[in-house]
């Protein structure tokens, strides 16, 4: 079974920073894509950053571009997003994905098989 899980998620101030990991089990990380996504309340996941299966290339929404920051270390099998300059609107659950095959679309969530459960962020003062 092919597993993720993310971490790292919590309380901050605006201004502030979390990484999340996103560590995979039961399959071979750097063969995948990566992407990372989030949904707040009452409104639809929406695709922040992806990152290809060598982290040559990575993507960023306009949202967060210059903000965060995505990578993986495939030595660990595991992805992060560093998030800085924290605003409360990015408050919201995230999620990491992996998929074998999505290449430019890759923040298009219905394109990922594999989810983790996701982890809680909230910005608020």
């Amino acid at each position: 079974q092919l597993q993720l899980v993310e971490s790292g998620g919590g309380l901050v101030q605006p201004g502030g920073s979390l990484r999340l990991s996103c560590a995979a089990s039961g399959f071979t990380l750097g063969y995948y894509t990566i992407g990372w996504f989030r949904q707040a309340p009452g409104k639809e996941r929406g695709g922040i950053s992806c990152i290809s299966s060598s982290g040559g290339r990575t993507a960023y929404a306009d949202s967060v571009k210059g903000r965060f920051t995505i990578s993986r270390d495939n030595a660990k099998n595991t992805a992060y997003l560093q998030m800085n300059s924290l605003k409360p609107e990015d408050t919201a659950v995230y999620y990491c994905a992996a998929d074998l095959t999505v290449q430019e679309m890759c923040m298009m969530g219905a394109l990922y098989a594999d989810w983790g459960q996701g982890t809680q962020v909230t910005v608020s003062s």
